[in-house]
């Protein structure tokens, strides 16, 4: 039927972004007002349903890269299995003071102030391809600032996977030229 959600097929499982979409939930002015929080611990919380979003956010990077990066800390939530899935590992980047190797940094700029995000030094390797997974695209900042921190070890970002994108607030954007791919888009707020 027109406007209907296409079913994509996985591994013999059938998933569609309108079933996933259908799991995150809104939680009005949270964390504060004005703001529309999407809570995905439904998503989380459907073993059938969680195991189509990271089989579904892992196909289209098979056989692309060799290591997936997960932003903390939802991004660890996708991230990890979806390593599993491809065969590949899996590498956290983190807010400071969490990794307990020797790091490299990067600052970025959030509405608010300023931010840091950190990946061990021994990571990836030049030259590897990577995917950047997080649950959320929103402004794009802590994407790109990932995508900054594994350009300064001289890996290939492939591109991002999100769960979810909220296309009105324009983080693609910021994202370059790179392939982007989100399970679920909204456009209106």
């Amino acid at each position: 039927m027109a406007g209907d959600p296409k079913p994509e097929r996985y591994g013999g499982l059938m998933a569609s972004s309108g079933a996933i979409a259908a799991l995150i939930r809104d939680i009005p002015d949270f964390p504060e007002p004005g703001i529309v929080y999407k809570d995905i611990t439904p998503l989380l919380a459907d073993p059938v349903a969680f195991d189509h979003a990271v089989h579904a956010m892992a196909d289209p990077w098979a056989g692309l890269v060799d290591v997936v990066v997960g932003i903390e800390a939802r991004g660890f939530l996708f991230g990890a299995p979806i390593a599993r899935q491809l065969g590949v590992g899996f590498v956290p980047v983190r807010k400071p003071g969490k990794l307990p190797h020797t790091t490299s940094a990067v600052d970025y700029g959030l509405e608010y102030g300023i931010d840091t995000i950190e990946i061990h030094t021994d990571a990836v390797s030049a030259g590897e391809r990577v995917v950047i997974i997080d649950d959320v695209l929103a402004t794009g900042g802590t994407a790109s600032a990932a995508a900054g921190l594994l350009s300064q070890q001289e890996a290939a970002v492939a591109g991002f996977g999100f769960l979810l994108e909220l296309g009105f607030l324009g983080g693609r954007a910021r994202l370059g030229d790179a392939t982007i791919e989100s399970l679920v888009i909204v456009e209106g707020d």
